[in-house]
């Protein structure tokens, strides 16, 4: 995984919908199998949101935890 990519991941927020102003590595997983099943949206913050979802499904939020801002 891209670090760049990881470092967006926990800094970017959701723009729009019922999880606007969220940050990405924290909408719920429900909602990421959602955008699953639907399609994820073009561009960045499709690739976010899939990269989270990918992250989320195989236990990887570990690696998220050192790039959060505390």
């Amino acid at each position: 995984m891209d670090r760049n990519v990881l470092l967006e991941i926990v800094s970017k927020k959701m723009p729009f919908g019922k999880y606007k102003d969220r940050l990405i590595c924290d909408v719920p997983e429900h909602y990421l199998i959602w955008y699953k099943r639907k399609g994820f949206p073009q561009g960045k913050l499709g690739m976010w949101l899939e990269t989270m979802y990918e992250i989320r499904v195989n236990g990887l939020e570990y690696l998220l935890d050192p790039l959060r801002k505390k």
